[in-house]
């Protein structure tokens, strides 16, 4: 297995010797460690030159996560051959306290409502032959005064609003058209777009990217706008019932504006000719159309698939919409690169069940900021680790990664107060047995020590 501190020699040009010491300390430690990831936490499992105050030194300097990360994936993820896809989404964090920078209520889609607590935006890249997703960059949204006054003058007038009357059938006088190319840029907007530019001039010349994934929320003319202002693609997700249309082919009557919009898409009775795909599993039936439509908010054509499921057996149905702006993206890879938009949710995962992104205590800016970019820092580390590990233990988790390095840890501390080292066989044999006490999924005998 490769040694923790070889893997971080590629950080050292971005970090000063403190902050590089600091933070092979910290990762020893996190690796190592039981309990809550905390800064006390951190200090009581790292050896001489970790104290408490060295750690808090750390999360309180400015440190250039996205270089850090862009350093360990060239260095040791990265694959020429492959495919990337950059795949965005935000995790909130429920927090207590009222002192914490950017606190404040957050949808969370785990509890189904508002909650106090943080938020943070995160960039991956997806391997799409492995299906492995690795953070790169790392944002939190805080949302300003006029954010927050603005939401809830518009939360009061909905509670407030009385049922219209029904309109009547047609436009309404003295209403005029409305330009779709501009965007209206919410301040999630804003963040996103710096991100991602920010992301693409970091990895220019190394590593092409055509698409960027995200779900359903941003599946809106806005976000597509913006995203195609970076150069890239958008796949995305549209509510089930969005107003779709096919392109007018009939003929023009010769007067007025060319018809451009032609029937509404019926998503029971879709066309015979979009078919493209029909599959049955479990006396359910799928079904996959593709066709290039129009959205009457969407500034262009989209690329469409809609994946139709029904029960043969009770004749139930439900779909999905996905849409890219890519006209020329065939069906079933949309499909596939807007599933692999799923891998993004297990780095959330992992940070917070083991790496500290939801048990961390900062309160300031910077040391917020360093707590959240640490914990999916450590997702790609143990990324690495892993792919060592499971060559000789193929099923093994993190949580298998954790025990073996924390038996060593006590073995190492253990042969410290010997008067005479064992001899090398029976080290050996030391460090393998007690590494693997309480694993999930047994290593085989021959892994070495770290």
């Amino acid at each position: 297995m490769r040694n923790i501190l070889t893997l971080l020699d590629c950080l050292a040009p971005y970090l000063s010797a403190a902050s590089m010491r600091q933070l092979s300390h910290i990762i020893t430690a996190m690796i190592t460690m039981s309990g809550r990831v905390t800064m006390l936490g951190l200090s009581r499992w790292t050896n001489k030159g970790g104290s408490y105050r060295s750690i808090q030194r750390f999360f309180y300097t400015r440190i250039p996560w996205p270089q850090l990360f862009w350093a360990l994936f060239r260095q040791h993820l990265f694959k020429p051959e492959v495919i990337y896809l950059l795949v965005g989404d935000e995790s909130v964090v429920a927090k207590a306290g009222k002192q914490t920078h950017g606190l404040d209520r957050f949808f969370s889609s785990l509890y189904g409502k508002a909650i106090p607590g943080l938020s943070f935006f995160a960039l991956s890249l997806v391997d799409t032959q492995a299906g492995q997703s690795y953070p790169l960059m790392v944002e939190q949204r805080v949302r300003s005064a006029a954010e927050k006054a603005a939401s809830t003058a518009k939360s009061a007038q909905q509670k407030t609003k009385k049922k219209s009357p029904k309109r009547k059938v047609g436009r309404p006088k003295g209403s005029k058209n409305k330009a779709k190319k501009p965007i209206e840029w919410s301040a999630e907007l804003v963040l996103m777009q710096a991100m991602i530019q920010q992301m693409l001039t970091l990895i220019k010349g190394v590593l092409p990217l055509n698409y960027l994934v995200l779900d359903g929320h941003f599946g809106h003319n806005n976000a597509l706008q913006m995203t195609r202002q970076c150069g890239l693609h958008l796949i995305s997700k549209l509510r089930h019932d969005a107003a779709l249309y096919f392109p007018y082919e009939g003929d023009y009557s010769g007067r007025g504006r060319p018809r451009k919009y032609g029937s509404k898409v019926d998503y029971v009775n879709l066309p015979q000719q979009s078919l493209k795909q029909v599959s049955v599993e479990d006396d359910i039936q799928t079904r996959i159309y593709q066709a290039s439509l129009l959205h009457k908010h969407f500034d262009q054509a989209l690329n469409v698939v809609i994946i139709v499921k029904i029960k043969l057996k009770t004749g139930k149905r439900s779909h999905v919409v996905l849409f890219s702006s890519d006209l020329n993206l065939a069906y079933d890879l949309l499909i596939d690169y807007y599933c692999l938009r799923f891998q993004i949710e297990f780095n959330f995962r992992d940070a917070k069940q083991y790496w500290g992104l939801e048990d961390f205590m900062n309160v300031t800016e910077i040391a917020v900021g360093n707590a959240a970019n640490l914990s999916l820092f450590m997702v790609n580390v143990a990324g690495l680790l892993l792919s060592d590990f499971r060559q000789h233990s193929p099923h093994a988790g993190v949580l298998d990664l954790k025990t073996h390095f924390r038996g060593c840890k006590y073995v190492t501390e253990t042969l410290k107060l010997l008067p005479k080292i064992p001899e090398p066989i029976l080290l050996q044999h030391i460090f393998q047995t007690v590494a693997r006490l309480g694993s999930i999924h047994h290593s085989q005998p021959h892994i070495n020590s770290p």
